[in-house]
């Protein structure tokens, strides 16, 4: 079983010059910025899933990889791997992960990572592909406002579609945690409706956007999925202290921790960031074979 995690810099000048070209602006800070915290998703990956073989990083430009980063041991993908080139470049993560299944080498079963997800308790293989199935909690929903839930509700109509079923007044949302991916199924589903997805591609995100709930949709609908929980515990850094975070670091509840990130003051993002550095020092003091 292999992982990937898609990482952006914010920071990187390179970057931002991309952005300012392609989208007459500068960067929404929330969506983009780096807290610092990428060694320790690794660290985590290293010591709570040894079952993981390899894990890929995917960025955008050589400049977006980290000069820490052990590149023996993680695997650089570039989106220029991976995205035909008319979709370059993209700053849309949902253009980006309908093709994380075409990284040359992935496993059959891999786990997909957003860098704000963090394994810190004990897992197991058989928690994400109980009996080689792809496990996701599920939630029912009607309706569809703000860009995010549209774009959710769009990935289940195209699954469905997919599977020539019919397509029901509400949708599907998968549990936004670790996503564990079949790669020949996300290949099926992207094959099978492969017309629509490409003309509902962006460079920035869009309300027509397919997300990759796309995939476990499919799975759960085709048969090769499971609706059940992940274990996992969600912290927004809108309502969150310093001091409930680093303790949900140092003393998690569940296996994984979603920390999401929000539009804040300099002074709040300065405190949580600090307050989350430190916990997670103190959680993962070592480094990991993925850093130098």
């Amino acid at each position: 079983m292999d992982a990937v995690i898609t990482f952006v810099d914010g920071s990187d000048p390179l970057w931002q010059q991309d952005y300012r070209a392609a989208a007459g602006r500068q960067a929404l800070a929330k969506r983009y910025r780096d807290w610092g915290t990428l060694p320790y998703l690794l660290r985590g990956i290293e010591r709570h899933m040894p079952f993981i073989d390899k894990v890929y990083l995917v960025v955008s430009r050589e400049s977006q990889v980290p000069a820490w980063a052990e590149t023996s041991q993680l695997k650089v993908v570039y989106h220029s791997d991976i995205l035909p080139a008319q979709c370059l470049p993209t700053f849309n993560s949902c253009t980006i992960e309908l093709f994380l299944h075409r990284i040359p080498g992935l496993a059959e079963q891999f786990l997909y990572f957003n860098d704000d997800l963090f394994p810190v308790k004990d897992a197991v293989a058989q928690d994400f592909f109980p009996g080689g199935k792809a496990a996701t909690g599920f939630s029912h929903h009607l309706f569809a406002p703000g860009i995010y839930k549209r774009q959710t509700r769009n990935a289940d109509h195209l699954a469905r579609k997919a599977l020539g079923l019919k397509v029901p007044p509400g949708f599907l949302r998968p549990q936004h945690s670790v996503m564990p991916m079949l790669r020949s199924a996300s290949a099926t589903a992207f094959r099978k409706v492969e017309a629509e997805l490409m003309t509902s591609l962006t460079p920035l995100r869009d309300a027509r956007n397919c997300n990759q709930y796309l995939f476990p949709d499919y799975q759960l609908l085709s048969g090769c999925g499971r609706a059940r929980r992940l274990s996992n515990q969600h912290l927004s850094l809108a309502t969150v202290s310093p001091q409930r975070l680093a303790a949900a670091i140092r003393s998690p509840r569940e296996k994984i921790l979603c920390i999401n990130d929000v539009e804040m003051s300099p002074a709040r993002f300065e405190a949580l960031r600090d307050a989350m550095l430190m916990a997670f020092a103190a959680h993962f003091p070592d480094k990991s074979r993925f850093e130098r």
